[in-house]
């Protein structure tokens, strides 16, 4: 099973906090570039990020409790766990979680959201920092 990549940054003043470990994010995509332009974003942003590259190991990590404050996940995971199901199962194990969901194909965002119609959707193109915006979004409208 391939390792999660980890990284981590201190949260500017005034930023929103998930706890002791500051906002997590874990990032679910299949491609290496893609996930690293939006763990960037995140660490830019001043929060936390794991990424990982298939649905089974983003499941693994909120299985085993870590903290996990906002998933972001590609919409063309694909294998045993595409992502609307990894959507549906993360949501099932904690029912907070915010989630956003990254498609460059509108149908597919759209099919997705069917499975969890509260997540956010945003364009996959993560050259623009809009991801980093979307998971303030996400933050701002937790519960």
């Amino acid at each position: 099973m391939p390792r999660p990549e980890v990284g981590s940054a201190v949260l500017p003043a005034g930023a929103s906090s998930g706890g002791a470990y500051g906002v997590q994010v874990l990032i679910a995509g299949r491609h290496k570039h893609w996930r690293e332009d939006v763990a960037g974003q995140i660490r830019r942003a001043g929060f936390s990020a794991t990424a990982c590259d298939c649905g089974v190991d983003a499941l693994t990590v909120l299985v085993l409790g870590l903290p996990v404050d906002v998933l972001v996940a590609d919409v063309s995971l694909e294998g045993a766990l595409c992502c609307s199901q990894l959507a549906l199962e993360a949501r099932a194990l904690r029912p907070g979680l915010r989630i956003v969901l990254a498609s460059d194909m509108a149908r597919a965002g759209a099919e997705a959201m069917e499975h969890v119609p509260d997540a956010l959707v945003i364009s996959q193109d993560a050259r623009d920092e809009s991801i980093a915006s979307t998971v303030r979004e996400a933050l701002a409208g937790r519960n």
